[in-house]
C-alpha cells in the first residue's frame, strides 16, 4: 500500500536527541510509543541522511558551524569564544558535538526532502522543531536551527511557506530568520509574559521592511485552556492561509505547552495540539510536523503518538490502556493514554482574546491585498 506519511526513525538519531539538556529519555519513550500502537505499519519509515557542512551554512554563519567543528575535535583554541557562540549556560557542550547537529538537523532535512518527492503529503521529525537557534548562536537547548535549514529546502520546491509554532515558547530564532521577508510566514502562538523565556513575540512583533506584516504574534497569558486555544488557533490560522496561500506548510508541535509541563504555564491536554493538526490538515498541502520542547517525557510522547495517529488516519483505533513497551513504567500510576486539564487558573479574558484577533485581522487585510497583486 502506497503510504502518503513519511516518518523518521533512527537509532543514532535517537541518541543523539537524548544528549539535550532536560530531555533524557523523551525521544526512547516518543518512538517507542509510536511503535507499541503500530503506527509506523501506516508510514514509510526514513533514517537520516546527517547534513553536511555545506547544508548547516545554507543558514547558520561558516564562522559559528566551524566553532562547533573545531569544538568537535577538542581543539582548545576555541575554548574561550563559547560564550559569542551560546555555548554554555542553557546550552552546554555536548559530546561529539559535529555528530549532534548533523544528525538533528540532518533528521528535518532528510522529512523536508521526502515532500518534495511529491511522493508524501506529510512528513513527521518529532525529533526535530530547535527553534531558538539564532544564524550564529545557540539559544534555549538549540543548537542548529533545523527548522529553518528544512523551509530552506522546501521554497526551492515550493514556493511560499507557512511555518506555525504551537511551543509554549516563542519561534524567536525562525521569526528572526524570516522577519524581513515576504517568502516564509511566521506565525506563533506562545507564553508572553514579563521574563517568561524569550522575552520576544508581542502582539505588535509583526515583522520589518519587506516582511512587515508577514509574521504574527499571538500572545496568550498563563493558563489558556483547550476551547479558547483551538478557538484562537482555528480563526487564526485560517485567516493566515487564506490571506497569504502559502504552497508549503511547517508546523513545530512543542509539547511544553501541555498541562503538568515543567516549564510552561498552558493548561492544554493534546485534544488542543489534535485540533490544531486537524485544522492544518484541511489545508491538503504538503506539511511537515515538527518536535519541539516539552519536559514531561510521558505526556509528550502520549500527545506525539496521539498527532502520529491523527495524521495517519488511526486516532480511531488507539486503546486508552497504554500497550506494553520498554518505557511502559513512565505511564504510572494510571497507566492511560488520555491527559485530564488541570484546575490551573485561565488568565486569558475574552475581551483580551478578541483585541489579539481583531489586530492581527487587521494586518491580514494589507497581506490579503499584496498577495493578491503580486499574484495578478
Amino acid at each position: 500500500m502506497d503510504h502518503n506519511v513519511c516518518y523518521i526513525s533512527d537509532p543514532l538519531l535517537i541518541k543523539e536527541c537524548c544528549k539535550i539538556p532536560n530531555i533524557s529519555k523523551r525521544a526512547y519513550l516518543v518512538d517507542s510509543l509510536i511503535k507499541a500502537y503500530h503506527l509506523p505499519d501506516h508510514m514509510d519509515v526514513f533514517k537520516v541522511n546527517p547534513s553536511s557542512y555545506e547544508d548547516l551554512i545554507g543558514f547558520h554563519s561558516s564562522a559559528y558551524v566551524d566553532f562547533l567543528k573545531k569544538l568537535n575535535d577538542n581543539n582548545s583554541s576555541v575554548l574561550d569564544t563559547e560564550d559569542e557562540y551560546g555555548i554554555g549556560y542553557d546550552c552546554p557542550v555536548v559530546k561529539d558535538i559535529w555528530q549532534f547537529i548533523t544528525y538533528i538537523s540532518g533528521a528535518s532535512l532528510t522529512a523536508a526532502k521526502a515532500l518534495t518527492t511529491m511522493q508524501y503529503r506529510y512528513s513527521i521529525n518529532w525529533c526535530g522543531g530547535w527553534h531558538h537557534a539564532l544564524r550564529d548562536s545557540a539559544q534555549g537547548f538549540c543548537y542548529v536551527n533545523d527548522i529553518v535549514l528544512a523551509i530552506e529546502i522546501l521554497r526551492k520546491t515550493f514556493g511560499k511557506v507557512l511555518y506555525i509554532d504551537i511551543d509554549v515558547h516563542h519561534g524567536n530564532g525562525v521569526e528572526y530568520a524570516y522577519m524581513a521577508t515576504d517568502k516564509v510566514f511566521t506565525l506563533s502562538f506562545h507564553q508572553y509574559e514579563p521574563g517568561f523565556y524569550p522575552t520576544s513575540g508581542s502582539l505588535d512583533d509583526i515583522g520589518i521592511d519587506k516582511g512587515k506584516y508577514y509574521t504574527v504574534n499571538v500572545p496568550f497569558k498563563e493558563g489558556i485552556n483547550d476551547d479558547k486555544y483551538i478557538t484562537m488557533f482555528k480563526k487564526i490560522s485560517n485567516m493566515v492561509n487564506s490571506s497569504y496561500n502559502p504552497k508549503c506548510i511547517v508546523v513545530q508541535c512543542g509539547a511544553d505547552s501541555l498541562v503538568g509541563d515543567p516549564i510552561g504555564g498552558f493548561n492544554l491536554t493534546p485534544k488542543a495540539l489534535a485540533e490544531c493538526v486537524k485544522n492544518v490538515m484541511k489545508w491538503e498541502k504538503p506539511t511537515l510536523f515538527l518536535g519541539g520542547g516539552g519536559y514531561n517525557e510521558a505526556n509528550v510522547a502520549r500527545c506525539w503518538t496521539y498527532l502520529t495517529a491523527i495524521i495517519t488516519g488511526q486516532d480511531d483505533e488507539l486503546s486508552n490502556d497504554i500497550p506494553d513497551n520498554e518505557f511502559f513504567s513512565a505511564y504510572g500510576p494510571d497507566f492511560t493514554f488520555d491527559i485530564n486539564p488541570g484546575n490551573r487558573k485561565d488568565f486569558n479574558s475574552f475581551d483580551n482574546l478578541n483585541n489579539i484577533f481583531s489586530v492581527i485581522a487587521n494586518n491580514m487585510k494589507i497581506v490579503k491585498e499584496s498577495v493578491r497583486k503580486q499574484e495578478k
